[in-house]
């Protein structure tokens, strides 16, 4: 179909009707933005100025309402409905397959960068890489390097790899299928920084999420078991015989679980444990060291 040109005040009054049938603004604006091409920053100079200008969209605004009354009607993420989701400095393809990458775990790329260095070259790995964001801003940063992206789902797996040759054509990463350091077996003792964001939602809290979530993304990944913590002292216990010497492990956790996961280190022998916080100041990452 052939996309005519739209004056600024038919799409505002457009984006009014919608938003009178429920939604949030921003999740509107978020859907003509990436859905439909019309930049936030344009969408705000329209509001002030609705009778000088015209978009051609992407999509149409009939395409882009069906989407958002979808939406609405039964909570699918607007990031599925695209199939899209801007994530640092790139645009990833995501689907039911894994998590949609969430801004907080941007973090975790910044916390591994402070540690080893922009200059590292040694090897690298991403546990439970889901749509492989992770993955692809090491690699990004690290392209002479070898990485590994694991999964332990298959679909998960090949949406990483494809968002791996789009995104770091030229990166040296090998895709794992298997449960989180086992098919890293050959590279156990080589491996200087690994980086995790495992399922870690106990039980009790998984009904409790926004239907968003719960009724829409893998409860694969976000299940961490009874106390949350399955999956996280999995990863923290094989680093000891995975990591080389001063090897980094990195891990995201729950709001309220980093003492448990400090104490899951120490227990396992590693050194130079801590902690970071997310933007809002929660303790949201663990660090920590092979001796």
């Amino acid at each position: 179909m052939e996309l005519q040109a739209l004056r600024a005040k038919d799409i505002l009054s457009w984006r009014k009707k919608l938003l009178s049938e429920g939604g949030r603004p921003a999740d509107l604006d978020w859907l003509l933005d990436i859905g439909g091409g019309l930049r936030w920053s344009d969408l705000q100079l329209i509001k002030i100025d609705q009778d000088s200008s015209s978009f051609t969209l992407e999509k149409s605004l009939e395409e882009l309402e069906i989407l958002w009354k979808t939406h609405l009607h039964d909570h699918t993420p607007l990031q599925y409905l695209i199939g899209r989701c801007p994530w640092r400095d790139f645009e990833l393809e995501v689907s039911k397959a894994a998590l949609i990458p969430r801004q907080e775990t941007e973090l975790l790329v910044d916390i591994a960068l402070r540690r080893v260095g922009i200059s590292f070259m040694g090897c690298w790995a991403d546990l439970g890489t889901g749509s492989g964001a992770l993955a692809i801003a090491l690699a990004r940063f690290f392209p002479k390097a070898l990485g590994h992206a694991v999964d332990c789902s298959k679909d998960a797996l090949s949406l990483a790899e494809r968002n791996l040759i789009k995104l770091a054509p030229k990166a040296k990463v090998k895709l794992h299928l298997g449960d989180w350091w086992e098919p890293l077996e050959p590279w156990w003792g080589e491996i200087g920084l690994v980086v995790a964001n495992p399922p870690y939602i106990p039980n009790r809290f998984l009904e409790a999420l926004e239907p968003a979530v719960f009724d829409h993304e893998p409860h694969l990944a976000l299940c961490g078991g009874e106390d949350g913590l399955i999956a996280c002292r999995k990863v923290v216990f094989g680093a000891i015989k995975a990591l080389q010497s001063k090897g980094w492990l990195i891990l995201e956790h729950h709001f309220d679980q980093s003492d448990a996961v400090l104490g899951l280190m120490r227990k396992a022998g590693l050194k130079e444990i801590g902690f970071e916080t997310d933007l809002e100041g929660v303790k949201r990452f663990a660090i920590c060291r092979k001796p």
